[in-house]
């Protein structure tokens, strides 16, 4: 008989905590959820946010445990609310009239996922269901996993802290100012197709966010234009994935999390090129991209802006290439 695994991960802004729950929610595991609530409230946090999104199955004593935490919250004045569960969750609470106490704003069930994925570190064999972008992979101890807006705009801070730390004290850190990252991630949280992955172990240990452009992503008016007009003469591509920021703890055993982010996010996106812009000055951050497989094609004009900067590009082909 497989147990089922419940990873819990929380984050504290202030005196609002968010809990990150991958899992299933059952006998096995729903100890460790108490836990983690009962913490939350002697900690004296007032609002709870419990993310779902990568919870596949609730049952009964689960959905209990909630309620309890639920109803503990509302005696200290504090609260206790369920984002984006799956259809399963959102039909325990429909049936047991839970809606109501639990859920806030517009639910967007998706679809379950069994506890079995997330253990899972073998290749994919030929008839078993394509993993979801969604979807978290484990391997090595570091788990991948796929952002929605909402959960990207809640771990903004901790993003933003992991990518000064990755530069700190080396020659490109007057290149990653920690407000222009900021800036960078609220803007391409906007574009249509935005993707953001994180890596994890028991903390954050790296990310990496972007969006497509050209055939079925962005279109051919303005910036995205003429970058894509730009890239298609350099590759004889029309279609791409500008990789706004690749973030990588600068431990020596997390050294391939940015290879390995890089190219889950070219795939969850179906696309074979990675395109990124440096300034021309930033050597530190083209020796880093160049190490990860990236081809520097040098600096390019007619995009918006005071400097020229340079293009790097990742196939998938170079990335395989640069393991090696």
């Amino acid at each position: 008989m497989t147990l089922s695994r419940l990873d819990i991960h929380r984050r504290n802004r202030g005196e609002r905590t968010f809990v990150t729950l991958a899992g299933d929610i059952g006998p096995a595991t729903t100890p460790l959820l108490r836990a983690a609530l009962e913490q939350c409230l002697l900690d004296g946090v007032t609002v709870i946010d419990i993310d779902l999104t990568t919870v596949g199955s609730c049952d009964a004593g689960g959905l209990d445990v909630l309620q309890s935490a639920s109803r503990r919250a509302g005696r200290v004045h504090a609260c206790l609310r369920l984002q984006h569960p799956c259809a399963q969750i959102t039909r325990l609470l429909d049936v047991t009239g839970s809606t109501s106490l639990l859920l806030t704003g517009q639910v967007s069930p998706v679809p379950p996922t069994a506890s079995g994925d997330l253990l899972s570190t073998a290749p994919r064999a030929p008839g078993d269901p394509a993993r979801r972008p969604d979807q978290p992979v484990l391997k090595d101890g570091i788990r991948l996993r796929r952002l929605t807006r909402w959960q990207a705009e809640d771990m903004h801070e901790d993003i933003a802290d992991l990518a000064a730390e990755s530069v700190a004290g080396t020659p490109g850190e007057a290149y990653h100012d920690r407000g222009d990252f900021l800036h960078r991630l609220a803007v391409t949280a906007h574009r249509p197709g935005f993707a953001l992955l994180v890596a994890e172990t028991t903390v954050l240990v790296g990310c990496a966010f972007g969006f497509p452009v050209g055939p079925d992503g962005s279109g051919r008016r303005g910036f995205d234009g003429t970058l894509q007009g730009i890239i298609q003469r350099l590759t004889s591509r029309a279609r791409f994935v500008v990789l706004t920021q690749v973030v990588a703890h600068p431990h020596a055993q997390h050294r391939d999390i940015a290879r390995r982010l890089q190219q889950r996010l070219l795939t969850d996106l179906h696309s074979c090129l990675g395109v990124t812009l440096l300034h021309p000055v930033d050597q530190a951050g083209q020796a880093a991209f160049s190490s990860w497989g990236w081809q520097n094609m040098g600096e390019v004009v007619g995009l918006p802006g005071a400097v020229a900067p340079c293009v790097l590009t990742l196939s998938v082909e170079g990335l395989a290439l640069a393991r090696r």
